[in-house]
């Protein structure tokens, strides 16, 4: 059975899923149990069967802040996921690990699950998937092989990721009603004192080549060029804006860090200097 059963797990695991894509669930399934981990499948929101106009959307502010006109597939995609932080707040878990159905795991993905959960101080929001190539910058070790990080620039795409329950109210009393796509709407968690942050490298594949359920027919959304003179001003704040956040919070990880590390280093004698585990709480209390 693939629906989890009310417990005391700190970690709830969430798969969205429309009830049309059940060979992505299957899929889904397979892959989950072969790394052990039980999920609740969300009932995706059909886009195509809401009807407009809705109060969980706003299609002036969408226009004006995104430039295109309203998505039914996108509008699906975000109260799904909305729906999933909403699960969270009603169970006693304290955080959720949300999946879309697309994605590819690697073999450490336990591994640096609970590592990330001993490391829950540092981030409310931690994204496992992303569709952009930005770099991230690193500023405390998780496992051997990964480390926590931080983007400085747009990340597109939320195919996996962690949120703890101050995240989800966040989510739930915040992110409604909808202004932007998803990805884009819980990219901009720095407004509201969140901490987001990245495993890296990046661990979770969300661009495995299945046909997209949302942006199959992206073109017929598109508005004219004109849309361009509310869209770049606006995309510019929040780019300066995420810049500014993140790299202050960066900053200041990575001096703690860089602390932690000459103060281990001249007890053990070693010259080397490397990011580690008990920066994470420091990190986390920077924003």
């Amino acid at each position: 059975m693939h629906e989890q059963k009310p417990d005391n797990r700190p970690l709830k695991v969430f798969l969205i899923n429309l009830d049309r894509a059940g060979d992505r669930l299957a899929a889904m399934q397979a892959k989950l149990d072969r790394v052990g981990l039980q999920f609740e499948r969300v009932a995706a929101v059909d886009g195509e069967m809401l009807d407009f106009p809705l109060a969980e959307f706003s299609e002036r502010s969408f226009r004006f802040m995104h430039g295109r006109h309203r998505n039914p597939g996108e509008v699906g995609c975000y109260l799904s996921h909305v729906e999933c932080a909403r699960r969270l707040l009603e169970s006693e878990s304290e955080f959720a690990l949300v999946l879309e159905d697309d994605l590819e795991f690697p073999a450490d993905l336990t591994e640096f699950l609970q590592a990330a959960l001993e490391a829950a101080a540092a981030w409310d929001i931690l994204r496992l998937s992303t569709v952009n190539r930005g770099r991230k910058f690193s500023f405390a070790r998780l496992t051997d092989k990964r480390s926590l990080a931080i983007a400085l620039t747009r990340e597109k795409g939320s195919g996996a990721y962690l949120i703890n329950r101050r995240a989800a109210h966040w989510f739930v009393e915040k992110l409604l009603p909808m202004r932007l796509p998803f990805d884009l709407a819980f990219d901009v968690e720095f407004f509201d004192g969140l901490k987001s942050a990245f495993v890296s490298p990046v661990p979770i594949d969300q661009t495995i080549g299945l046909p997209s359920q949302i942006q199959s027919k992206r073109r017929r959304y598109h508005r004219s060029r004109w849309h361009y003179l509310t869209v770049l001003p606006y995309r510019a704040f929040i780019e300066a804006s995420r810049l500014f956040f993140r790299l202050r919070r960066l900053s200041v990880a990575l001096v703690y860090a860089f602390a932690a590390a000459v103060w281990k280093s001249d007890r053990i004698g070693r010259g080397a200097v490397q990011f580690p585990r008990n920066a994470v709480k420091q990190a986390g209390d920077t924003q």
